[in-house]
């Protein structure tokens, strides 16, 4: 995938400013809207249960994050999810932290089984707990390389039918057969906290205005390493990093 067909992408979300409804974590918001706002989509976060069905019916995607989990937002992503595919919304799961406990790993299987993702976006250890594999987990972080996880992370696009991302060092996208490998962005990345929940929220706007989902994944994946490979040619330390991410998102999208 070249740069032109990135920007095209970033055309159609500029052009149709997509609502991209997110359940996500309370670490991620602010950094996660900021990244949907500077590629031209339209972010509306809500864990309220009595609002969602309303929200999701009338968005163009859904992204549900597991990362903060309480119970009303677990209830509010059961409606969210069992609406978007009543609607037909695409929707997008983040399993953040999936092998800290046994309830996120049942919330996880429960989510998937109310309505099938789009696609799923992990890190290594994620994405191999998803599929049974003996993983340990250091909280949201991965402990091993995102090439230990091509493998399972095919497994699990297959028997589920949908795309799988692995974020790392390496991006890895596959839909169960074939498997794109995206490289790029900056160790920077892996400093600044809510970066992988805000890659969700990108494909989360691509897949919005992309019908393709391996393509809108792939192209999700790209546009992070693009962003973090121009941040990090002006920025060195994580926090002017940050904020540089952001503008080259920006400058990226309107270029």
């Amino acid at each position: 995938m070249d740069t032109k067909e990135i920007r095209e992408i970033c055309g159609r979300i500029r052009d149709r400013r997509p609502l991209v409804h997110n359940i996500t974590n309370y670490v991620a918001m602010n950094f996660s809207a900021n990244v949907l706002l500077a590629l031209g989509a339209s972010p509306l976060m809500s864990s309220e249960p009595d609002e969602m069905e309303e929200i999701v019916a009338g968005a163009s995607s859904l992204v549900v994050n597991i990362g903060c989990l309480e119970k009303e937002q677990m209830k509010a992503a059961l409606f969210a999810v069992a609406t978007a595919g009543r609607c037909g919304v695409p929707w997008i799961l983040d399993p953040a932290g999936v092998g800290v406990s046994r309830m996120r790993k049942d919330f996880v299987s429960t989510l998937v089984s109310r309505c099938k993702p789009a696609a799923i976006r992990g890190n290594a250890s994620e994405i191999l707990i998803l599929c049974g594999a003996g993983c340990a987990a250091s909280g949201v972080d991965s402990t091993v390389p995102g090439s230990d996880a091509v493998e399972a992370a095919k497994s699990l696009a297959a028997t589920l039918r949908t795309i799988v991302a692995v974020s790392g060092e390496v991006d890895y996208v596959t839909d169960g057969e074939k498997v794109e490998q995206i490289g790029g962005g900056s160790p920077l990345m892996a400093r600044v906290t809510a970066m992988g929940c805000a890659c969700t929220a990108v494909a989360g706007a691509v897949l919005a205005v992309e019908e393709d989902a391996f393509a809108a994944v792939c192209s999700a994946m790209k546009l992070m390493s693009l962003a973090g490979s121009s941040a990090a040619e002006r920025f060195s330390a994580p926090g002017s990093f940050a904020a540089g991410f952001i503008d080259a998102l920006f400058e990226i999208s309107n270029g």
